[in-house]
């Protein structure tokens, strides 16, 4: 399924479906809009993500980035347990804020 970032309330989003080397372009692209013109405190949920690769880790590190710039604190939250252990596995863990 290609993956979907759904604002679902102010300053919360979803993000849903396969998200891979194949789909984080075209993804990173729709989602620059969405998310640059974000303030204070946004929440990330990433329980809807069905598959992920590497690529993933850089869509979220991209995201932090941006967040940064623009001044926003940016939380990842429910991410599926396969993600978790990867991102440890890329000792990743530390620099993302991967909660609950």
């Amino acid at each position: 399924m290609p993956p979907t970032l759904t604002e679902t309330a102010p300053g919360r989003f979803e993000l849903a479906g396969e998200v891979t080397f194949a789909t984080v372009t075209r993804l990173w692209k729709r989602s620059r809009p969405q998310l640059a013109r974000c303030r204070g405190s946004v929440t990330l949920d990433l329980g809807g993500i069905e598959h992920a690769d590497s690529a993933a880790f850089a869509l979220l590190l991209e995201w932090l980035r941006l967040a940064r710039r623009q001044g926003f604190e940016l939380r990842l939250v429910h991410p599926p347990e396969r993600l978790r252990t990867m991102a440890r596995a890329y000792d990743l863990d530390a620099i993302l804020p991967l909660h609950g």
